[in-house]
C-alpha cells in the first residue's frame, strides 16, 4: 500500500489559511492527501490542528522585505520542504508563492502559485511600488514557468495578467475562490431601517474605505440617512493601511459603526441591507460571496475580482473606482428600492450556490491537484493513494 500524496500549504498567516483556504483543504484531506500548514503561528494553531492538519510554524513576518529577513524564511521554509519531501506544495498568495518557488529550486516538486488580486504592488500608483512590481513581474516570470510549477487564479482578468506576464496559458488554471460553505450561510431576512450598507474587509486604501466613507458624507448631505458598517481591521504589514488616527476619526462621524474584527461574518449581514466593496482589483472578494449567500444586494466597482460575483443589475449595481459620487449614488438607489434588493438578493444566492459553492471549489481545487500529480507522477513516490 502507498502512502497518501503529502500536501503543503504556505502561508503568511495562520487566521488567512482558515479564513480562505480550509474548504479546499478539508477536501483535499478528505480526497485522502495528507494535509500540511507551514504559516506564521499567532493564535490559530490549535484550531489549524482540530481539523487534523500537521502544523508548521514559521518564524515569518509579513510585509518585513529586509534582505536578510527574506533570505532567513527562505532558508527555513526550503529546509522545511527538504524534510517533508511533498508531492504538491500550495503556496497561497503572491509573497508565499515568491519565497516559496525560491524555496523550491532544485527540489523534486510540484508548485501551485496561487495569486489572488495580485496585491499591492499591483494597484498602487506610487513610485516605489511600481518599481517593485517591475520586479515582482521578472520574479513571477523566471520562477513560475519552470518545469512541474502553475499558477491558479481567482478570474479571467488575473489570467490575462499572467499571460501577458509570459507565463505559458497551458501553466495557468482559474478557480474561483475557495467558496461558500452554503449549509452554514444561508439567506437573512432584511433588517429593519434605517437601510444600513456594510463593508467588510481589512481596512486599506486599496479597498476603497476612503471613498465609501465620503460616499456616505454625501449621502448624509442629500438628507438620506444610510447608516454604515465597517467591519475590518487595518494591516500594518500593508502599504496601504489605513492610519488608526483616520479610522478613530471615522467613528465619531453620525451614522458610521466600527465593528472591528468579526467572527461571524452572519451577525454582520443580520444588520445590514446592503454589502458595499469599492476595491481598486480583487482576486475574488470572499465578502461579496458570503454577502450574496446571505441574500445582500450589493454595490461594487467594476474592477477585475468584484464583477466575477458582483454582476451589473443582475446581483448588484457597478460603479468606477475612486468615484464617491457614483457610489453614492448606487448605494441610494438600493436604500430607496426594497424590491430590487430582494430581487439582487435572490439572485446572489442563486449564484453562489451554482458557481461557488465550497463543495463546488474543492472538487474542482483536488481535480487540479490530481491533475498536476499525475503529469508529474514519474517523479513522486506518494501518488498513488493507498
Amino acid at each position: 500500500m502507498n502512502s497518501p500524496p503529502i500536501l503543503v500549504y504556505l502561508v503568511t498567516e495562520d487566521w488567512y489559511f482558515l479564513s480562505h483556504r480550509l474548504p479546499m483543504a478539508l477536501a483535499a484531506q478528505r480526497a485522502g492527501y495528507e494535509v500540511h500548514v507551514a504559516t506564521h503561528v499567532v493564535s490559530d494553531g490549535p484550531a489549524i490542528k482540530s481539523y487534523g492538519f500537521q502544523l508548521h510554524p514559521l518564524n515569518w513576518k509579513r510585509g518585513n522585505m529586509n534582505p536578510l529577513a527574506v533570505l532567513a524564511i527562505i532558508r527555513e521554509v526550503r529546509r522545511l520542504y527538504r524534510e517533508l519531501e511533498p508531492d504538491l506544495i500550495h503556496h497561497v498568495a503572491l509573497q508565499p508563492a515568491i519565497i516559496g518557488s525560491l524555496a523550491s529550486l532544485g527540489l523534486e516538486v510540484v508548485c501551485l502559485n496561487a495569486l489572488a488580486g495580485l496585491g499591492f504592488v499591483f494597484t498602487s500608483r506610487t513610485l516605489r511600488a511600481r518599481s517593485t512590481a517591475a520586479v515582482i513581474r521578472t520574479l513571477i516570470r523566471g520562477l513560475m514557468n519552470r518545469p512541474r510549477h502553475a499558477v491558479l487564479v481567482q478570474n479571467g482578468d488575473d489570467r490575462l495578467v499572467m499571460e501577458r506576464l509570459g507565463i505559458g496559458a497551458d501553466r495557468i488554471f482559474l478557480i474561483p475562490g475557495s467558496g461558500v460553505d452554503t449549509e452554514l450561510v444561508q439567506p437573512l431576512p432584511e433588517p429593519a431601517e434605517p437601510v444600513t450598507a456594510a463593508f467588510v474587509g481589512r481596512l486599506l486604501d486599496d479597498k476603497g474605505v476612503r471613498t465609501l466613507v465620503v460616499a456616505h458624507e454625501i449621502l448624509a448631505g442629500r438628507g438620506r440617512p444610510i447608516r454604515l458598517l465597517i467591519a475590518g481591521e487595518p494591516d500594518p504589514a500593508n502599504p496601504a493601511s489605513i492610519p488608526a488616527a483616520e479610522i478613530e476619526n471615522w467613528s465619531r462621524r453620525t451614522g458610521i459603526e466600527l465593528l472591528g474584527q468579526v467572527d461571524d461574518i452572519r451577525e454582520v449581514w443580520k444588520r445590514a441591507h446592503i454589502a458595499v466593496l469599492p476595491s481598486r482589483r480583487e482576486g475574488l472578494p470572499k465578502s461579496l460571496l458570503e454577502a450574496a449567500a446571505c441574500g445582500r444586494a450589493i454595490v461594487a466597482t467594476d474592477v477585475p475580482g468584484c464583477r466575477e460575483i458582483a454582476r451589473q443589475r443582475y446581483n448588484a449595481l457597478l460603479v468606477p473606482t475612486d468615484n464617491p459620487v457614483a457610489l453614492a449614488d448606487a448605494i441610494d438607489l438600493l436604500a430607496q428600492d426594497a424590491g430590487i434588493r430582494r430581487r439582487f438578493g435572490v439572485a446572489g444566492r442563486r449564484l453562489v450556490e451554482t458557481e461557488f459553492s465550497a463543495a463546488r471549489i474543492g472538487q474542482e481545487t483536488v481535480a487540479l491537484y490530481d491533475s498536476l500529480l499525475s503529469a508529474a507522477a514519474p517523479l513522486h513516490a506518494h501518488v498513488a493513494r493507498g
